[in-house]
């Protein structure tokens, strides 16, 4: 049995040194075909030219960076630009808000005005008609008394 499990495992040993190996010779295959296509292909260039072309890629980077920041600098302006607006606009109906309360302020102060100055003309009636009704009432009392002592002496008078 332990004869068996070690032939197993040799095979299977086989099979993936046979399959390390084909993947090797694939990739060989494959680094030829790669280093010929760089060969057609490949530009060889001194360094001067290398540190130029090098400089330019850099500072095309750093433009398309740039740019983009700039593209975003833009939307950031755009959009205080509209945030402005709206505030500008909250503002003015905040405004036209306060200048209506104004005014209905003004109205109820004037109606407030009339109506103090209705209630005093009110009073100063109410007033006058208790003086007249404090005369009356008076006059009343007066007569009261008057036909009392005349009363009064009318029943003396019958009596004696």
């Amino acid at each position: 049995m332990e004869d068996k499990e070690k032939e197993d495992m040799k095979a299977m040993s086989e099979e993936r040194w046979q399959g390390a190996i084909v993947n090797l010779t694939e990739m060989t295959s494959n680094l030829e075909s790669l280093q010929k296509l760089l060969l057609k292909k490949a530009v060889f260039v001194d360094e001067d030219t290398y540190a130029k072309a090098s400089l330019t890629s850099e500072q095309a980077r750093t433009i398309k960076v740039l740019e983009q920041r700039v593209e975003t600098l833009e939307r950031e302006l755009d959009a205080a630009i509209s945030a402005a607006a709206r505030a500008r606009a909250e503002k003015r109906q905040a405004e036209v808000g306060q200048k209506a309360a104004e005014l209905r302020a003004q109205e109820v102060t004037k109606e407030l005005e009339n109506t103090t100055k209705v209630f005093q003309l009110h009073m100063e009636e109410l007033r006058a008609k208790q003086e007249e009704i404090a005369k009356r009432d008076n006059d009343i009392k007066l007569l009261e008394a008057i036909i009392q002592t005349l009363g009064g002496r009318e029943s003396h008078s019958s009596s004696g």
